[in-house]
């Protein structure tokens, strides 16, 4: 099979295309042909050595925790699915070695979920990780609920958008921080939509007298900091990029129930699921610098195989 990895700690000019045997498929395993995997910022940081200290790493190194693709094979074990079902899932291990940036992939058959019929490959990759965390931060750690004010920052990114939709399903009133180009994005969804800047703070009590009940930080460099005169004094807050800070930080875990329950909501139209970018494999270093650098319009950039 084909495969992108990398044989060192590096940026995007150490992945290589390679050819490796086909996974093994073991009894309570699938084998899934991957149609598409999605990027996510923690596979460049996998990637630059940032895990190390937390996580072994046996190269070669195929990165990559989100796909979606057909299953190919199935263990002996399996009854839940047969070869030709299609398939997402949230792939990550312990141990950095089998990635989804590649053609073919074996992985438990506990961490699948049908996909829904219309969503497309690349919108199916990009729902895992993304919306795991989204789902996280919104229902467990924020607990956001009917009657509050939430204010997302980084709201058309991968979670952030995930994350202001579930927000505003779960009956609280959502706004979002983006660029002014991707304001009618967000109003398009329901989310009213806010520009950076240094008088963010003055803008958002303008919009909201009260303040805000809770604020979820999608985008880093000091957001929750700009906007904490627009927070109420007892204002919940969390984010997923905010490193070194003194505040709550939220990851994905796998939870089959919870990634179930977003593909039943995306099977429903109920939630969307937005694609900034799609690359072949082999061009998988250019789709990274594209992440990397911020470039790239909402939601998600993926890899289609």
């Amino acid at each position: 099979m084909r495969a992108m990895t990398y044989r060192q700690y590096g940026g995007p000019e150490v992945l290589e295309l390679q050819t490796l045997p086909m996974p093994k498929v073991g009894q309570n395993s699938v084998l899934v042909r991957i149609c598409a995997a999605a990027l996510n910022p923690a596979d460049l940081a996998l990637q630059a050595g940032h895990g190390e200290p937390i996580m072994d790493a046996w190269f070669p190194v195929i990165p990559g925790w989100d796909m979606a693709g057909v299953v190919e094979a199935v263990g002996d074990g399996v009854g839940e699915f047969s070869p030709g079902d299609k398939v997402l899932a949230y792939v990550r291990q312990e141990v950095l070695h089998y990635g989804s940036y590649a053609e073919f992939i074996a992985v438990p058959v506990d961490v699948l979920v049908r996909k829904p019929p219309f969503l497309s490959w690349a919108q199916a990759a990009a729902l895992p990780l993304a919306g795991l965390t989204a789902h996280r931060a919104v229902a467990t750690a924020l607990d956001i609920g009917p009657g509050d004010t939430a204010l997302v920052h980084g709201a058309s990114g991968g979670v952030g958008v995930l994350a202001a939709q579930l927000a505003r399903l779960r009956g609280a009133t959502v706004f979002g921080t983006a660029s002014p180009g991707k304001h009618a994005f967000l109003a398009s969804l329901g989310i009213t939509p806010v520009a950076y800047g240094p008088d963010l703070a003055d803008e958002l009590l303008r919009l909201m007298p009260d303040g805000f009940d809770v604020a979820l930080d999608c985008a880093g460099k000091g957001a929750l900091s700009t906007a904490a005169g627009a927070m109420k004094p007892d204002a919940r807050v969390a984010s997923i990029a905010a490193f070194g800070e003194d505040v709550p930080m939220v990851y994905a875990r796998q939870d089959i129930r919870v990634l179930e329950e977003l593909a039943g909501l995306c099977g429903k139209h109920a939630l969307h699921v937005p694609i900034a970018a799609a690359f072949p494999l082999e061009e998988a270093a250019e789709a990274q610098r594209l992440l990397a650098n911020g470039a790239h319009g909402s939601g998600k950039i993926v890899l289609e195989m």
